[in-house]
Order: C-alpha cells, then structure tokens, then sequence
C-alpha cells in the first residue's frame, strides 16, 4: 500500500475526492514507531495530528498515585491528536506503541489552512470528536452502572474487534493485552480481573497467557454483557 492509500484509510479523510487527497498528500509524512516507543508525553507541544495505519498506541495518564494509568487503546484508522492539534494546547496525554506501529503526520500549520478550504474534510474531523467524547461517556456510565464482570466481557469483545488477531485461521481471537492495561481499561484492580479471568479460563469461555486473551467462546461473553445491559 502506497502513501496516497495509506491517507484515505484515515477515517476522517476517507470522504475527500481524488483531488483533494493528492493535495492533503503533499503536506504528510510517515512514521514509524517500535514497541514502547514514546510517540509524545503529557505537557507536549500539541503541533501535530497522527492517523493510525498500523499496529496500536496506548494513551496513558498519571494516575494520583504517580503511577501510569492506561486509559485508551487505539489501532488502524483511529486518529490521535485532534483535540491538542485544533486548541494549541499541550498533550493531554502520554501516547506509546504497543506493538511496530506506522503513522501518518499531519503538521497544525497545514492542517488548518486545509481544514478551511474543505469543509467536508472538517466535517470528518468533527465527527472523530463526537464518536471519542461519546465513547468516554458509555465508559463512564459502564463503570457506574455495569457489574465488572460485563465491563470486562465487553471491553475484551470490543478489543477483540478492534485489535484481535487468530493465530490459526478460523480458530479464537486473541487479544494481546496485559491483565494491568485491561484493569485500567475497566476501573478495577489487576487482581479482580485476574479472578474473573481465571473462572471464566475453568468455564472454558477464556484461555489465558503472558500478556494475552483467548476468547474461545465470544458468544458466551456476549451473554455476559447482555445480561448486564437490560
């Protein structure tokens, strides 16, 4: 895939015409990023915006303990930065590649000028906001309406989606991720979500390695998030 494929794949640039992606392609760059590299720290200068291509990035905070808190996880297609990018505030954030990750950059000093002569293209841009300050506020209701054992069925679902891979075709989806990120993901405790992961790995639903998720019966787990959500 070359670099012009690479731009439409964005999610907010996937509605501009041909000419108005050659155009938008003349001011990107890519970037690539190796495991647990620091794509940009919290207090950073918001000057860029990142679309994802490949791989994941992990969004990380301080919690007040003055322990990383892990908040967000991010693949292909997502779009990080926006919110710095357009305020010309600092990073809100700590952002990290969990895995060989490639990005696209976008500069502030081209993407405004741009945003202003292609409406639909801003358009797009607002769109990612909507969909990111709608996802926070179903996390926030989940965690204090939802019982942990659906917050956790459904964040493996939604991540099985989003970032599963089946290392045998056909078989279950994995979903690499440590048990700490997922507790973080959830608002719990490592040690909860281990207990929960452990009876469901004795039902069968789960099987469960270093720093990875089995999901041998997703349908089992969509039980468990239903149930919750009535």
């Amino acid at each position: 895939m070359d670099r012009r494929e690479l731009l439409g794949s964005v999610s907010i640039f996937a509605s501009l015409g041909d000419k108005e992606l050659d155009l938008l392609l003349q001011a990107t760059t890519t970037k690539k990023l190796k495991p647990k590299e620091v794509l940009c720290r919290k207090g950073d200068p918001g000057n860029q915006l990142y679309g994802i291509l490949s791989g994941s990035l992990k969004v990380t905070t301080t919690g007040t303990d003055g322990k990383d808190v892990m908040f967000g996880l991010m693949g292909p297609g997502e779009v990080i930065g926006e919110i710095a990018l357009l305020d010309g505030e600092e990073r809100s954030a700590t952002v990290t590649a969990v895995e060989n990750t490639e990005l696209l950059t976008l500069h502030r000093r081209e993407l405004i000028p741009f945003l202003e002569k292609n409406p639909r293209a801003a358009i797009g841009l607002a769109g990612v906001l909507a969909a990111r300050v709608r996802a926070l506020s179903d996390r926030a209701e989940d965690r204090q309406t939802m019982p942990l054992p659906g917050r956790i069925a459904k964040r493996l679902l939604s991540l099985s989606e989003s970032h599963g891979k089946r290392p045998i075709v056909g078989g279950p989806v994995e979903v690499r991720m440590p048990q700490q990120d997922l507790a973080d993901l959830v608002g719990t405790t490592r040690e909860s979500v281990n207990k929960q992961l452990r009876a469901w790995e004795d039902e069968g639903i789960v099987e469960l390695g270093r720093g990875r998720v089995v999901l041998k019966q997703p349908s089992s787990l969509e039980a468990v998030t239903a149930m919750f959500e009535l």
